[in-house]
């Protein structure tokens, strides 16, 4: 995609639509989705075959999409699509990111007030 900053055109990458929240963003901020068997399943590694959808890795846009019914649209298909592997790879990341070192190191730094 080229994008205009005054006279000088400035190539961004790729742009990517979150299925949740239909926001516009680079690939690398947004979560690979695929069908398999019946059932969406995360691409972490951006490989796997068929037709792939994109989402925030966001407990909120996993909400929209289910609410908006935006799975069986994005990937062409009939009916409801199982979701939940998607949803524990969401919930365990996001157990992740709250259990990382940095996440210690600012409880560490609070001060006693008395």
């Amino acid at each position: 995609m080229v994008q205009r900053r005054g006279s000088d055109l400035t190539h961004i990458g790729p742009v990517r639509t979150c299925i949740g929240c239909r926001a516009r963003t680079l690939p690398s901020e947004l979560l690979r989705v695929v069908v398999v068997d019946g059932a969406v399943v995360p691409d972490t590694r951006r490989r796997l075959p068929g037709r792939g959808a994109w989402l925030h890795p966001d407990p909120d846009c996993l909400r929209n999409a289910e609410k908006r019914r935006a799975f069986p649209r994005a990937f062409r298909v009939q009916g409801p699509l199982d979701v939940e592997r998607v949803r524990g790879h969401l919930e365990q990341c996001g157990q992740e990111v709250m259990g990382s070192p940095r996440d210690q190191q600012e409880a560490r730094k609070q001060v006693d007030p008395s």
